[in-house]
C-alpha cells in the first residue's frame, strides 16, 4: 500500500491559533502522520498516492468525550424500553452519524446493557466500518432510584463495596473508563439537580479502582452538593456542572479536573421541547438555563479546561450535533473561536489520547476537510458535506 501525500490545503493544526497556507502532509501505512509542513521542501511524489485538497481547510477530527450511543434522541427518556438487539441497531446508526459529523473518537458515558464495551472491541478489530474510535465505560454507576436507574440502564450500587465490585466488573467486561452519577438530573422524573447521589466514600472507591486501571472517571454532577462530592472524591471530569461555584472552580484548577458542559443538550431541550416534553423535565432544564451559561463562562474565564462533549442521545440532541457545541460556546458564551475548537484537544487530553487531538508528525491522521476557515467562524465545522478522514483514509 502506498503512502498518501495530501497537498494544497490550509491547516488549522488544533493547538495554534493560526491557519497555515499551502500545506502538505504525508500519511504512512499505519495511518499516522509522517510529516506535516507548510514548507516548500516538497516530497517526491514518485511511489506516493497524491490527493490535492484544492485549497480547502483541514482541521483535526473531533474528540467527543460524552455520548450515549444506545439512546434515541427523538424521545423524552432516551427510548430505554427496547431490547438489546434494537439498542444495538440504534447504536450502530448513531455511531455512523457521529463519524459523518466529524467525530473520530468518542468516550461513551454509560450505555444500555453495557453494549459499548462489545462495540468498542468490534471497532478495534475493524469490524465496524462506519464508526469513530470508542472509549467505553459499560453501564453507568448510580444509586438505587438515582439518575440513570432504569431497566437495562445504569448499574445500581449502594455501598463502597458494591461500587468496588461494579467498577471491577465493568473493566472485566471491557470498559476503558468509568461513569458515575453524583447528582440528580434533568431526564430522571423522581429527583432534582440539588440531590446528592452516591456518597463521597462510594465515589472515592470508583476513582481508586479506575485510576488503578490507568483510566479516567466522569461524574454526572449538575448541582450541589453532588458536584462538591465528586470533586472531593477526585474524579477526572465534571459532566454538565450547571451550578459550579467559585470554590469548586478553584478546586478544579488546583487538581487539573476538567469540565464537560454539554451546552447543546440543554439548548436542544429549550429550543425544541416546549410543546413535546413532560412539564417536569422541561421545567428542570429551563429553570437552570441561565445558570448553565453563566457558570460555564465563569469556568472558562478562570481557566478551567473545558472539553467537547454533547450528551448525544438526550432529547432532540442527535448524533450529528457535535459541531453545534462550538457555536454555542462562542455565541452563548465568551469563548474565542480558537478556544472553542480547542475543547476537542482538551477531550483528547482528558482521555489520555496521546496520538489524537492535533495534526502533528507522529499522530494519527484523523482530520476534516472544510470549505471555510473554522478559526474565522466555527459554524464552518457544521458543513453537512465535509470530508472526514480516519487514519489517513476518507470515510465520508
Amino acid at each position: 500500500m502506498k503512502k498518501v501525500l495530501y497537498k494544497n490545503f490550509n491547516l488549522f493544526n488544533g493547538f495554534e491559533n493560526t491557519t497555515y497556507k499551502n500545506c502538505w502532509m504525508l500519511v504512512n501505512n499505519d495511518g499516522k502522520l509522517e510529516a506535516v509542513s507548510s514548507s516548500n521542501s516538497f516530497p517526491n511524489e514518485n511511489d506516493l498516492k497524491v490527493v490535492d485538497l484544492e485549497n480547502k481547510y483541514v482541521m483535526p477530527g473531533l474528540v467527543n468525550c460524552h455520548t450515549h450511543i444506545t439512546l434515541d434522541s427523538n424521545t423524552h427518556d432516551g427510548g430505554v424500553s427496547v431490547d438489546q438487539t434494537e439498542a444495538t441497531v440504534r447504536a450502530l446508526s448513531n455511531l455512523k452519524d457521529l463519524l459523518k459529523s466529524g467525530v473520530t473518537y468518542i468516550r461513551e458515558c454509560g450505555s444500555m446493557f453495557g453494549l459499548d464495551t462489545t462495540l468498542a472491541k468490534l471497532q478495534r478489530k475493524g469490524l465496524l466500518k462506519k464508526s469513530p474510535e470508542i472509549m467505553s465505560s459499560g453501564c453507568a454507576l448510580t444509586m438505587t432510584g438515582g439518575h440513570g436507574d432504569y431497566p437495562n440502564g445504569g448499574k445500581t450500587v449502594d455501598s463502597p463495596d458494591e461500587m468496588r465490585k461494579a467498577v471491577r466488573n465493568n473493566f472485566k467486561n471491557g470498559a476503558q473508563s468509568t461513569k458515575v452519577m453524583a447528582s440528580g438530573g434533568v431526564m430522571s422524573p423522581g429527583d432534582y439537580m440539588d440531590e446528592a447521589q452516591l456518597t463521597v466514600e462510594e465515589l472515592k472507591v470508583a476513582v481508586e479502582e479506575t485510576h488503578n486501571k490507568h483510566a479516567v472517571v466522569a461524574a454526572h454532577a449538575e448541582g450541589n452538593p453532588g458536584i462538591m462530592n465528586a470533586l472531593k472524591a477526585g474524579v477526572d471530569s465534571i459532566e454538565h456542572g450547571f451550578y459550579l461555584n467559585d470554590e469548586e472552580l478553584e478546586m478544579m484548577l488546583d487538581n487539573n479536573q476538567y469540565l464537560t458542559p454539554t451546552l447543546v443538550s440543554a439548548w436542544c431541550i429549550a429550543e425544541y421541547g416546549k410543546d413535546t416534553l413532560p412539564a417536569w423535565e422541561l421545567n428542570k432544564l429551563t429553570d437552570a438555563l441561565d445558570d448553565i451559561y453563566k457558570n460555564v463562562n465563569r469556568a472558562y474565564e478562570k481557566g478551567v479546561k473545558v472539553t467537547l462533549g454533547t450528551d448525544a442521545g438526550t432529547p432532540y440532541n442527535n448524533f450529528q450535533k457535535t459541531p453545534k457545541e462550538f457555536e454555542l460556546m462562542t455565541k452563548k458564551e465568551h469563548f474565542s473561536n480558537f478556544d472553542a475548537l480547542k475543547t476537542s484537544l482538551h477531550s483528547a487530553e482528558l482521555m489520555n489520547l496521546k496520538d489524537y487531538g492535533t495534526l502533528e508528525s507522529g499522530k494519527y491522521a484523523d482530520f476534516l476537510v472544510l470549505n471555510e476557515n473554522p478559526l474565522e467562524d466555527v459554524v464552518a465545522v457544521q458543513q453537512s458535506d465535509k470530508q472526514v478522514y480516519k487514519f489517513g483514509r476518507r470515510v465520508f
